[in-house]
């Protein structure tokens, strides 16, 4: 079995040049799915506007360089009054101690943090256990980053708020 070139009659012929694009092809009529273009060109004005068409000063209108205000809207003694909403965020207590107003002995605090074991800690303790790391198993409860932290108040030491990692 030969494999074939190019010239050797065995291939596919190839097409040729694409016909020429808004034109006409040499000795062919036009271009099926081509409207012919008018002989003169586009039109020097495209005619009257449309129904409900207001043109704008930019296109010359009527009064050229005539800007009128938009009216205004007043509301009187009776109208609506503005209404201002306060939103206060408490902030989100994770790995350090923050402000924060306790809830127990109502005092504005700066929290005091512990770390605990957590399900983090022991979901990696086990994963190490499983892999084969033994060895390497209390990493995990020498960590701080893998422990739970309880936020307590300093001045009645209950806790405020417990960050769980998982």
């Amino acid at each position: 079995m030969e494999k074939g070139y190019p010239g050797d009659g065995t291939s596919a012929p190839h097409p040729g040049p694409p016909m020429t694009y808004g034109g006409t092809a040499t000795d062919q009529g036009p271009q099926p799915g081509l409207y012919p273009q008018p002989p003169g060109g586009y039109p020097a004005s495209p005619g009257p506007p449309q129904p409900g068409f207001q043109p704008g000063p930019y296109q010359g209108g009527p009064q050229a360089g005539v800007y009128t205000p938009p009216p205004q809207y007043t509301s009187g003694p009776g109208g609506p009054v503005p209404v201002v909403t306060q939103v206060i965020m408490t902030p989100s207590l994770m790995e350090v101690g923050g402000s924060t107003m306790c809830p127990h002995c109502q005092q504005h605090v700066v929290t005091k943090t512990e770390t605990n074991t957590g399900l983090l800690t022991w979901l990696i303790c086990g994963g190490l256990f499983i892999v084969g790391c033994w060895p390497c198993c209390a990493i995990p409860f020498c960590v701080d980053s893998c422990k739970d932290v309880n936020h307590s108040c300093p001045n009645c030491n209950r806790i405020i708020h417990v960050y769980k990692r998982i």
